[in-house]
């Protein structure tokens, strides 16, 4: 059972901007872009929390900050409790044993030079001291967890097919026992008929080894079906977070109604009869946005408070939070 208060991670005003620059060796910044914007969020120990927004409203990004593959320009990332932004390197590597990621593509995340064997040992390799039978035992071990034969151990990432491939990434980043994993967009460069199976992998993983996840994708269907709970992301803010139902059923940011107006329900019938909401004009650059709430350009309910202050996230019902003047 997800305990509302156990928190694994702690997010508290989470920034990334990356500087524009200009110069002959870049060395005058003229701009910024914000792809994360003080972002402040919990992910429960235990939970799926699903990230969904259109490309390009930060949710990679985020979920790499998480990780310290990048580090933040400013904010917390606390970790069971500890803040990762802040640590030395040597002392991160030690946590890191915690956490992994899955990427989106499995053929570019793989070294296509290594085989099998050698690319779900390398964080044995690292952060332990696994070494001859043993290794070869635990390699055997998390091939067969993931539904992969032993006895591809030496093939190359070609060798694979798309879905063996993304399994195989799989299998490396359970190798050292994490608490925390990263999935951005794990099924997206996948076919269809092999997304449910990684989808219904990374559930029984998560039973099996108590897993945490941040489930980052566009498929609105697949995150209902997956997550606990859903973030909607847009222009690096979290615009609203919800339990999955309240969220699907009860929806309060005008950009999260948009977006599930745009998922197909099968049913002929309630397909014919629902309104679809269509979003007019682009979303602002992440460079210069607009004062205010960052989607009143294309909102269609949008008032004068709007335009003047930007909206912060509250409560507008049991775990469910939305960052907009109307809700």
């Amino acid at each position: 059972m997800i305990m509302q208060n156990d928190a694994l991670i702690e997010i508290k005003n989470l920034s990334m901007y990356f500087p524009i620059t200009k110069g002959i060796i870049r060395q005058h910044k003229v701009a910024e872009i914000k792809a994360v914007d003080r972002v402040s969020m919990v992910i429960r120990r235990g939970e799926t929390l699903g990230l969904v927004g259109e490309s390009g409203s930060g949710k990679t990004t985020l979920g790499r900050c998480i990780t310290q593959l990048l580090c933040p320009t400013s904010g917390e990332v606390n970790f069971e409790g500890v803040n990762l932004c802040t640590m030395k390197k040597e002392e991160l590597r030690l946590l890191r044993l915690g956490m992994q990621i899955i990427f989106q593509d499995p053929y570019d995340s793989l070294d296509p030079r290594m085989k099998a064997f050698k690319i779900v040992a390398e964080p044995l390799l690292v952060h332990t001291k696994t070494r001859g039978k043993a290794l070869a035992d635990r390699i055997a071990e998390l091939l067969q967890i993931v539904g992969l034969d032993p006895g591809m151990i030496n093939r190359y990432p070609h060798e694979f097919s798309g879905g063996q491939r993304q399994r195989l990434g799989i299998a490396r980043a359970l190798a050292i026992h994490p608490k925390f994993i990263v999935c951005d967009e794990p099924i997206s460069a996948l076919d269809v008929s092999i997304q449910a199976q990684i989808i219904n992998l990374l559930e029984d993983l998560q039973t099996e080894f108590d897993l945490t996840y941040l489930f980052i994708a566009h498929d609105l269907s697949v995150v209902r079906h997956i997550s606990h709970r859903v973030a909607v992301m847009y222009l690096g803010r979290i615009v609203e977070i919800a339990n999955r139902d309240d969220l699907y059923l009860y929806a309060k940011h005008p950009y999260t109604i948009a977006l599930l107006s745009a998922v197909p329900i099968p049913d002929p019938e309630v397909e014919e009869t629902r309104e679809r909401i269509i979003l007019t004009g682009d979303p602002p650059s992440p460079i210069n946005l607009p004062p205010g709430c960052s989607f009143h350009e294309r909102c269609p309910g949008c008032i004068d408070i709007c335009r003047m202050e930007a909206p912060e996230l509250r409560e507008v019902g049991k775990d469910h939070r939305v960052a907009c003047h109307l809700a």
